[in-house]
């Protein structure tokens, strides 16, 4: 029998906190439910789980804090945002943090459990891939692992750097169409997991910034090309 996925719930709204709790369960997801910030880190410091949703707006450590102290500990895990903002610059903070998607209240809990397993999905489907190893000019990249390493520095990608750079590589010196990547990672091709996405490029270029002879080029009204003089893959 396989194990029941689990989920880390963090929200300070006692009644929502707790259905969601009960829906989850009832969805036969394993959920632990917290009520502020500081339980939440303190939660996932002592378990495993395979996906975390935050609200933003918490007592004692708010969603977004959390997030980077969990992105730090652990890189690979998904996490959604639920808040009741709807500002562009709050949404593309939570991006920037590192999210897999944001939810704005009032929602549906069929449309959460909907994007739960959506994103579970694509992280299963990731790790299945044949591609374990590209090498990219003077970097090596661990798809499994996660991992950009030139010489003696490694750099730790979250999932989805590690998904966009998956897809840029087997795409290498062609155009990776943007509705493409888009509905390959982020499912829907909206606004604002297209600004998503930009911001993820930006951190890959920062990341290749090392090797000059690698760039990550723009084509107008297409997509994205990475560019690299020499490409090669190991599989699985």
């Amino acid at each position: 029998m396989d194990e029941k996925l689990r989920i880390l719930l963090c929200e300070d709204d006692e009644n929502l906190g707790m259905l969601l709790r009960e829906y989850l369960q009832a969805k036969d997801f394993e959920a632990e439910l917290c009520s502020d910030g500081e339980a939440g880190y303190k939660a996932f410091l002592k378990g495993k789980y395979d996906l975390c949703v935050l609200d933003v707006m918490m007592p004692k450590k708010d969603g977004f804090t959390l997030a980077q102290e969990i992105r730090a500990v652990n890189g690979e895990v998904p996490i959604i945002f639920l808040t009741a903002k709807s500002l562009k610059e709050d949404i593309l903070e939570g991006f920037k943090i590192g999210a897999d998607d944001y939810i704005t209240k009032p929602f549906s809990m069929e449309e959460l459990v909907f994007r739960i397993e959506a994103i579970l999905r694509r992280v299963k489907g990731k790790k299945g891939k044949d591609v374990t190893l590209y090498h990219i000019g003077q970097f090596t990249f661990d798809t499994q692992k996660q991992v950009l390493a030139i010489g003696d520095k490694t750099t730790k990608l979250t999932t989805k750097e590690s998904e966009l750079l998956s897809l840029l590589c087997a795409h290498v010196n062609e155009i990776l169409e943007r509705n493409y990547a888009l509905k390959t990672i982020w499912i829907d091709d909206n606004y604002f997991n297209a600004r998503s996405m930009d911001v993820y490029i930006t951190k890959l270029r920062k990341h290749l910034k090392d090797d000059p002879s690698i760039e990550i080029i723009n084509i107008h009204g297409k997509g994205y090309k990475l560019i690299s003089p020499e490409t090669a893959d190991i599989k699985a």
